[in-house]
């Protein structure tokens, strides 16, 4: 059973309030390092900016949900990581909110470069020692531009390959 899935007008101009909390945004930006102090006001500013970020993201995923003609009352993931890719003011996104491809789809293309690469590598003892969680063959994970780092391939080793 859902929750409350009720929308939340957006406000037309700013009031003086605020839909996110505004203790839990001081926190996030006391955690940075290089701001040493930030007023009430700066905070405020803040947290009405990224009011109005997330209202413009959400606008256009729900774009992207209408063209593609699949109706739903609510976003999921895989919404919000197609109107990053899509749309071009979101596309500094794309390293936060990738598109997911599964166990399989990665196994596939992992083994499709190896074999134009013409090499094949195999993991290490201390490599296979480090991995603490096999994924099952339908899990999915978010897809990097970047090569994997060494013990996250690890965990994607399948088990019952017995080439390695």
């Amino acid at each position: 059973m859902p929750y409350n899935n009720t929308p939340i007008t957006p406000s037309s101009e700013i009031t003086g309030t605020v839909s996110l909390p505004l203790a839990r945004v001081k926190k996030i930006i006391h955690a940075d390092d290089d701001i040493a102090n930030c007023s009430n006001n700066a905070a405020f500013a803040i947290t009405a900016a990224t009011e109005l970020f997330l209202q413009y993201l959400v606008e256009q995923t729900q774009n992207v949900v209408k063209a593609e003609k699949k109706p739903r009352r609510n976003i999921q993931y895989k919404d919000v990581a197609s109107a990053v890719a899509r749309v071009d003011n979101l596309e500094f996104l794309a390293d936060v909110v990738p598109k997911t491809v599964t166990y399989k789809e990665h196994k596939a293309r992992k083994q499709r470069d190896e074999k134009e690469a013409g090499q094949t590598t195999l993991p290490t003892v201390a490599a296979t020692a480090t991995a603490t969680a096999v994924l099952p063959a339908d899990a999915v994970i978010p897809a990097q531009s970047d090569p994997v780092p060494a013990p996250v391939q690890a965990q994607l080793l399948d088990p019952m390959d017995e080439t390695s």
